[in-house]
C-alpha cells in the first residue's frame, strides 16, 4: 500500500490534534480526526471526555460549523473508527451517513468490541479504506490505552527528581525542592495525563502529599478530572490526618497484611481499600497492575521513595522513567534514587533514552524499560 506525501502530511496532522485529548479521553484513547476535500482541511477533532464525542464526530461538526460539507472528503484518523453502540453511536456509522469517500486509519483498534469491524463496515458501504499509515507514531500516542487493551494493564511510568549524584532526599528525608519550577510544572503536565498516580505510605507520612492537578500551564486545574490516587499501606498505617483525603478526586490505599481497625479507620476517611498480598505478605505489584487495568486505568505514575521505586524497578513492571535531574549536589549521606542491588555487573537495569531535554535549569530524562510497544 502506497501513501502520497499529502496522506502523510494528513495523518502528522491528525496524531497533533490528538494530542488535544491527552488529559481528558482516558479511559478512552485520546484520537484525532482530519477531515480534508478537494486538498483543503476542511475540519479536525479529537475525542473528548468518555461519553462525550469522538474525535470523528468532532471534525464533522467543525466542518460543519465552517461552512464545509464532508461529502467526498477523506477521513485521516489515527486509531479505525469504532464500530459498537457504548456510550455513543459508532463512528463508523456517522462518517458513512456523512457521505465520506475515503477513511486513512493509522492503525486497528484492538479493542474486542471493533478490532477491524470499523473499517469492514466502512468498507461494505463502499468507502474506500487504508490502514498502517505512521502506526508507529499511533502506538506512540495511544499507548495507556493498547497497554490496557493489549497487556491488561496499564502503562507504567516512574518519575524521579534527582540531583546530579543520584539522590533524591536528604537523609532526613527532606526534598522539597531539589527540581525548579518549570520542572514541577511539567510534573504537573505528567500528573494531568496520567489516570492514577502511585506512592507508597513512607512518602504520605513523611511528606503529606496532595498527589493532585493544581495548574497546567498556568491554568488552574479547579475540579476537573483528578487521577485515581494510590497508596502503598501494608499494614493500613497512613494516618487518617493525611491531606490526600480531603482533596478532589478518590483515594485508594492497597494493603496486604493490615489489622482490621487500621483498615476501618481509613474506610472512615472515605478511602477505598483493597488487599492484595503475595505469597510473602508484601503487596503483589502485578496484582495491583492487573487490578488498575480492570478499572480502566491507562497510564499510571509512580511518585515515590527510594524503597519504593527500587521495588518497582526489580519487579520489572516498569516501561518507562521520568527522571528529572537538577544541577545541585546533596552529598553522601542523601537517599539514592531506587533502593535494589544486583550481584553482577550483566544483572545491571539499561533502560533506552528515547529522549533528552532541558527543563527551567534541570534536565529531564524520557527512558524505556521492557520490549513491549
Amino acid at each position: 500500500m502506497t501513501f502520497t506525501s499529502d496522506d502523510h502530511r494528513y495523518m502528522a496532522r491528525a496524531l497533533v490534534v490528538a494530542e488535544g485529548a491527552r488529559y481528558l479521553s482516558m479511559p478512552n484513547p485520546g484520537v484525532g480526526c482530519v477531515l480534508v476535500r478537494d486538498g483543503q482541511v476542511i475540519g479536525e477533532g479529537h475525542t473528548q471526555m468518555a461519553g462525550g464525542p469522538h474525535a470523528e464526530v468532532m471534525a464533522m461538526r467543525n466542518a460543519a460549523a465552517l461552512g464545509y460539507s464532508v461529502s467526498g472528503a477523506t477521513a485521516y484518523v489515527t486509531l479505525e473508527p469504532c464500530s459498537h453502540h457504548g456510550r455513543t453511536p459508532p463512528c463508523a456509522l456517522g462518517l458513512i451517513e456523512a457521505g465520506v469517500a475515503r477513511v486513512v486509519a493509522a492503525m486497528e483498534d484492538p479493542f474486542p468490541e471493533v478490532a477491524g469491524r470499523g473499517l469492514a463496515l466502512l468498507r461494505e458501504a463502499g468507502i474506500q479504506t487504508e490502514v498502517g499509515l505512521l502506526a508507529a507514531g499511533a502506538r506512540a500516542s495511544l499507548r495507556g490505552f493498547l497497554s490496557r487493551v493489549e497487556r491488561g494493564r496499564p502503562w507504567l511510568r516512574l518519575k524521579i527528581a534527582a540531583s546530579l549524584d543520584g539522590r533524591v532526599a536528604l537523609a532526613s528525608g527532606e526534598s522539597q525542592w531539589i527540581t525548579g519550577p518549570a520542572a514541577r510544572a511539567d510534573v504537573q503536565r505528567l500528573r494531568a495525563r496520567s489516570c492514577a498516580m502511585i506512592t507508597g505510605s513512607g512518602t504520605v507520612m513523611h511528606d503529606d502529599p496532595l498527589l493532585t492537578v493544581r495548574e497546567v500551564d498556568g491554568e488552574a486545574w479547579g475540579e476537573r478530572r483528578q487521577p485515581l490516587r494510590v497508596v502503598l499501606d501494608s499494614r493500613a498505617q497512613m494516618p487518617p490526618t493525611a491531606r490526600m483525603f480531603s482533596a478532589p478526586g478518590k483515594t485508594l490505599v492497597v494493603v496486604a497484611d493490615a489489622p482490621e481497625s487500621h483498615v476501618s479507620r481509613l474506610l472512615s476517611c472515605g478511602a477505598e481499600v483493597v488487599s492484595l498480598p503475595d505469597a510473602h505478605g508484601r503487596i503483589d505489584l502485578g496484582a495491583l497492575l492487573d487490578t488498575l487495568g480492570e478499572r480502566g486505568i491507562n497510564e499510571a505514575t509512580v511518585e515515590s521513595g527510594a524503597r519504593l521505586n527500587g521495588a518497582w524497578l526489580q519487579s520489572g513492571l516498569v516501561d518507562e522513567i521520568m527522571l528529572y535531574q537538577a544541577p545541585v549536589l546533596l552529598g553522601n549521606d542523601a537517599q539514592g534514587l531506587a533502593d535494589f542491588s544486583i550481584a553482577r555487573l550483566a544483572d545491571k537495569l539499561a533502560p533506552r533514552v528515547s529522549d533528552i531535554r532541558q527543563v527551567g535549569q534541570d534536565i529531564r530524562y524520557t527512558l524505556q524499560l521492557g520490549s513491549w510497544t
